[in-house]
């Protein structure tokens, strides 16, 4: 547990760097007072925790101002981190296989969140698990294509692709029926970066969906939105429109370790109630590492060990 919760410690750095930078380090054992209060509230806003949840972390930790003048930053830090952790109970995404395999996750997300990279890294993770076939489903643009046989020559797992402007559904279909026929475990569907208000893209994945369903009635049996942590609370209402049209079963945040905005996973969370599997805490395939609540709350609050 202490090498997952460096992991996030080290990769929510920023975030940490940035609460501390506006508190003046309060976290680091003085006395909590009224300023103190009025510009952790700032930080947590800053860092995009919200309404909601600062809105908790700012009244349990004024109860206990109350309560005790002499309180330290250090226990307001432990009372922010025990804050978190309730509001995220039930958020850890728990990675399940089918019944018969091999199991299909599909990425989905716009361009620029770090989809294909998410899938290279899970591969990279799942690989010892039963073996792994990625499905090139982003037909759209040949540098998709490439990238994504680089990342699977690096790694050592299958690729099913074809050319691009191909059929995006028929590369998956050939994808699992692959799979079945190698005896890999895994199937990694990543499908073309599209915007979320964009019906011609919408209506591909929902292909892409039927199609599998014709090899396997259950399939994808996860389907996953990889959002982009730096973009904070602007991921909600995409994230909302992939699981109207698509159908979501969980989220992988990325990039949290190039931001201050770590905060807002929480709202995410908040507002959709979709497991987090997954987050990207650096550029190593390492640093995908399963989401962990206590961890991240113990790190965001810049504790030493999770608790």
């Amino acid at each position: 547990m202490l090498g997952l919760f460096r992991k996030f410690k080290d990769g929510l750095a920023k975030t940490v760097a940035a609460i501390a930078a506006r508190t003046q380090g309060l976290f680091g054992g003085r006395r909590i007072d009224a300023s103190s209060l009025a510009t952790l509230e700032e930080a947590l806003y800053t860092a995009d925790f919200g309404v909601a949840t600062t809105g908790e972390i700012l009244a349990e930790i004024k109860e206990a101002y109350r309560k005790d003048p002499e309180l330290s930053g250090r226990q307001a830090a432990e009372i922010g981190a025990a804050v978190l952790r309730r509001v995220l109970v039930g958020s850890e995404g728990v990675l399940k296989r089918a019944a018969q395999p091999p199991t299909v996750i599909a990425l989905i997300g716009v361009n620029g969140s770090g989809k294909t990279t998410t899938a290279a890294k899970l591969a990279s993770r799942l690989k010892a698990e039963g073996g792994v076939v990625m499905a090139a489903c982003d037909t759209f643009r040949a540098a998709a294509i490439d990238q994504l046989r680089t990342w699977t020559d690096r790694i050592g797992v299958d690729l099913v692709a074809s050319q691009p402007g191909s059929d995006a559904a028929a590369v998956a279909f050939d994808a699992l029926h692959a799979a079945r026929s190698r005896g890999r475990s895994w199937v990694i569907v990543d499908t073309a970066g599209r915007l979320h208000n964009k019906a011609p893209l919408m209506a591909e994945l929902a292909k892409i969906r039927r199609v599998m369903q014709k090899f396997d009635v259950a399939a994808p049996h996860h389907a996953w939105l990889v959002v982009d942590g730096s973009l904070g609370a602007n991921s909600i209402e995409q994230a909302r429109a992939f699981h109207r049209d698509f159908g979501l079963t969980g989220l992988v945040v990325t990039k949290l370790d190039g931001t201050s905005r770590g905060g807002a996973i929480v709202g995410i969370w908040r507002e959709l109630r979709l497991p987090i599997y997954f987050v990207g805490l650096g550029e190593a395939a390492e640093d995908l590492q399963p989401f962990d609540a206590s961890s991240y709350a113990a790190a965001v609050f810049g504790a030493e060990e999770a608790a």
